[in-house]
């Protein structure tokens, strides 16, 4: 494996636990430790916890932040409370996607933009370009680490660690607590459709924090969780992932992500031509699909539908396993308008086979 690759301050202790590591976004990352299905079970019926300190950190301060990232962002940070979250997506001037994020008002003034790790060059240098006069921005990616503890028995966790306060943080809440004798900056969001928090911390707490979170969390099913089983999860919740279902090709109303478009807001990089977009309709939607035919639809795999009595590519497949969960093999893809309807008939193209999908209602999966 490639010298190159960073490393996250919790890989040693990855490597403790025997877990296969992988390239993933310029980063050695664990992809799995015990097998996808049993992470991926674990997560949904007790408790999961991640290492996704690849991701990227930017704070913005002062009194011009808000506005200054209202201006970068596509949602209305305007009416964020402090202590509160959202998810949006950063967009250029055609209004397709530089990347989706997550943003924190942890203070009035103070603002967390978590960015995906493939994208941490180019966002910072969109947001250091952007906010230069207008507001503090700093760029804290490598001294944070991010943990994430994901799936329904993880308020019970918390709760027997003492920190009290997190069990009573609402979704997409955020507040600074201390969590295993760790200073913690934590958040009732994830990427997997659990309940569960988010946990940034200083990095070199990273390790403490991890191990006291399995110690305690043994009797309640813990296991430590890699990318796959975290790409099987987010894709039955229909969790968009950047350079799959989003990047620079695609636009957030395409995506569905239309409810993090906030017209009503003065102006938003994209905003004209979002707009337009939405004037003349959309030619393409990303839908979701589940295998009818015996086959599991992959990344690339090309979408396809008869017309006129001959079979014609109509699209690509963005991502596709088995719903671990739900007990199929589902997938999201882009296709025509006049394709996306509940019900109707695609073919997957695996080894050059056409196999049915049908498009179907999407989250696959929704925790009650």
């Amino acid at each position: 494996m490639s010298t190159q690759l960073r490393r996250t301050p919790l890989y040693e202790s990855h490597r403790a636990l025997n877990a296969r590591l992988v390239e993933y976004a310029g980063w050695e990352m664990p992809v799995q430790y015990s097998g996808v299905t049993e992470e991926h079970h674990a997560t949904r019926n007790a408790l999961g916890l991640f290492d996704v300190s690849h991701m990227g950190e930017l704070y913005l301060e002062g009194p011009g932040a808000a506005a200054c990232l209202n201006e970068l962002i596509t949602n209305d940070i305007a009416k964020l409370a402090p202590g509160r979250a959202l998810y949006t997506v950063a967009c250029n001037e055609a209004g397709t996607i530089l990347d989706d994020l997550i943003v924190y008002r942890v203070e009035p003034t103070q603002f967390l933009v978590v960015c995906n790790a493939a994208n941490l060059e180019k966002m910072h240098a969109h947001f250091s370009e952007r906010t230069r006069g207008q507001a503090g921005y700093s760029n804290r990616s490598d001294s944070t680490a991010l943990l994430a503890l994901q799936g329904p028995r993880a308020v019970e966790l918390v709760q027997v660690l003492g920190a009290v306060e997190l069990s009573a943080l609402p979704r997409f809440g955020v507040v600074r607590g201390t969590l295993a004798g760790v200073e913690v900056l934590a958040a009732r969001t994830g990427y997997t459709g659990e309940d569960g928090y988010e946990l940034f911390c200083a990095a070199d707490r990273a390790v403490s924090l991890w191990q006291s979170l399995l110690d305690a969390g043994g009797a309640l099913g813990i296991k430590p969780i890699g990318l796959a089983a975290r790409d099987t999860l987010r894709l039955e919740a229909r969790l968009a992932l950047y350079g799959n279902e989003i990047d620079e090709t695609t636009t957030p109303l395409e995506a569905g992500l239309g409810w993090v478009v906030k017209f009503d807001k003065p102006s938003f990089l994209g905003r004209e031509a979002l707009r337009q977009q939405r004037e003349r309709g959309l030619s393409r939607k990303l839908v979701g699909f589940e295998m009818v035919g015996r086959g599991i639809a992959r990344h690339g795999h090309a979408i396809a539908s008869a017309h006129a009595g001959e079979l014609g590519t109509v699209g690509y497949v963005t991502s596709g396993a088995p719903g671990l969960t739900v007990g199929k093999n589902i997938g999201l893809g882009y296709v025509p308008v006049e394709l996306a309807e509940l019900g109707t008939r695609l073919e997957i193209m695996i080894r050059e086979k056409p196999i049915e999908a049908r498009v179907c209602p999407t989250p696959f999966y929704k925790r009650s």
